[in-house]
């Protein structure tokens, strides 16, 4: 069976230019791109602990009610701290359309805060996340 010429091309070290691939994907934004992703992070997370904290806060909560929020809480301690950043930002973009669909009364904040969250994981975490610092490029000086 012959071998696809992308396969080729994916698995070659070096383009046909000759310059070196360093990756497939892309890096984590530093600079003003990483801050801007850091204030969407705070922002995103916290809103999504804060409305986790005010619904537990309530007399009694209902079941069905304080679920999708407890688990909205707990996506956003993960994106605050940049840790899991595109899983924990998809799984609270599916809740916070749960909760659209279920508590028409906080409809448009589920919409804003789920597009939201949706795009953090879509574009990641930035430089300054626990993501960067576990999955980031790593440098290694050798003394030969």
């Amino acid at each position: 069976m012959p071998v696809s010429r992308f396969y080729i091309y994916c698995k070659s070290p070096k383009l046909s230019s000759g310059t070196h691939l360093q990756r497939l994907f892309s890096t984590f934004a530093d600079g003003w791109p990483g801050g801007g992703l850091l204030l969407q992070r705070l922002l995103a997370g916290g809103a999504l602990l804060y409305y986790g904290a005010m619904n537990l806060g309530a007399a009694h909560p209902h079941f069905d009610i304080a679920v999708p929020q407890i688990v909205g809480a707990a996506c956003g301690i993960l994106i605050v701290a940049g840790l899991w950043t595109p899983l924990a930002g998809t799984v609270a973009a599916a809740v916070e359309v749960w909760i659209a669909l279920s508590q028409p009364k906080y409809m448009w904040t589920s919409i804003v805060l789920g597009v939201l969250v949706a795009s953090l994981a879509m574009i990641g975490p930035g430089a300054w996340s626990l993501d960067a610092r576990l999955f980031g490029r790593k440098q290694i000086d050798a003394d030969l």
